[in-house]
Formats: structure tokens, C-alpha cells, sequence
């Protein structure tokens, strides 16, 4: 079943979220498909279990299923997210105010966005630069993400969430460890 817009199903996605289990097993399956069996082994939790949260994951469109003999292979649907952020967001792409960034910024923004989203990253550095302190102010200071998480943010603007993220950690706006994400103290 596709995510869809009524707000039950949106309460039974936010639910099939909330279980630590589950997304324990979306974050192993954001990295490659695996079986029921491979994820038992990793959570050190028992096969069936794992069927059960992959059967309400599945439902709600975060992971799909492929067959490979007789085995099942599961794997994340990040789209879902993107998604779901889509029907919860549907305005999109805030142009920064006068306070959050100057004239050229706002204009590299703009040059740089169609219909709420970024059509690419600028190779010009000062442009980039511009952007990724647009993306900074997406995150609160002081809190830690999840990979999952950032990336869900930066999908909601741009298709290639990996590049931007590495951009921000290399630029250090934003740092990481142990896929944990959070801001530098000196990003705007």
C-alpha cells in the first residue's frame, strides 16, 4: 500500500516509524537489501519477528520485496519518505527572509530552485556555499539526526541528499559521528 493522503494513513505510517525495531531495520536496509534472516542475525531478533515488522513496513510503502529463489529480499523505499514529506510539506521551498541571508543569497536560491526544489548543486564554490548555509539553517543547533533523518530533510529539496550531505560535512557546517548528524557551532 502507497502512503496515502488521508490522515489515517498517515497516523499508521508515523506509528509503523515509531517502533525502534523498525527503524533499526530501515537503517540496515538504507544501505543494501538483506533477508529476513540476515536482519534477525543483525538485531539479534528472531526471524519471525522480523517477517511481522517487515510485513507492516511493506504495507505502508517504506520497503519492498523481491524473491530470489526462495529467499526474500527486502529494501528500503526512500521515496517514501520523500513522499510523506511532500503530503506533510506541501509548500516547499522557503526563499530565506531578509534576516536569514542577503540579496545575492536569496537571488542564488532563487537561480538555483524550480517548482520548490534545487535543480542542482552550484559547481561555483561561493554559490555552494550560499546553499549549504540555506540547508544549515534546516537543522536546529544543538540537536543530533540521524542519517536517515538528514537525509529525509535534504530529499525534500534535492534528489541527490548524499552529495549535499557530504558538502556539508566537508565545508564543516555540519558534523558527524557514528551517523549521527548535528551543526557546528559556527553555521548561520
Amino acid at each position: 500500500m502507497a502512503i496515502e493522503e488521508s490522515a489515517p494513513d498517515l497516523l499508521t505510517v508515523f506509528k509503523a516509524l515509531a517502533d525502534e525495531s523498525r527503524l533499526k531495520i530501515i537503517g540496515l536496509l538504507a544501505s543494501r537489501e538483506r533477508s529476513v534472516d540476515e536482519l534477525a542475525t543483525a538485531l539479534k531478533l528472531k526471524p519471525p519477528t522480523i517477517s511481522h515488522h517487515l510485513s507492516t513496513l511493506k504495507e505502508n510503502g517504506l520497503v519492498t520485496m523481491r524473491t530470489a529463489g526462495t529467499t526474500h529480499l527486502y529494501r528500503f523505499r526512500p521515496e517514501a519518505l520523500r513522499e510523506l514529506n511532500r503530503k506533510l510539506a506541501p509548500e516547499k521551498l522557503a526563499i530565506p527572509d531578509s534576516e536569514q541571508g542577503d540579496a545575492w543569497e536569496r537571488k542564488v536560491l532563487a537561480d538555483f530552485t524550480e517548482e520548490g526544489r534545487l535543480r542542482a548543486m552550484p559547481v561555483n564554490e561561493r554559490k555552494r556555499l550560499a546553499i549549504l548555509n540555506w540547508f544549515a539553517r534546516k537543522f536546529e543547533p544543538g540537536r543530533r539526526y540521524p542519517e536517515l533523518e538528514v537525509n529525509a530533510i535534504i530529499a525534500e529539496f534535492i534528489n541527490d541528499f548524499a552529495s549535499v550531505r557530504r558538502y556539508l560535512v566537508d565545508y564543516r557546517i555540519m558534523d558527524r559521528q557514528a551517523g549521527v548528524y548535528w551543526r557546528v557551532d559556527t553555521a548561520e
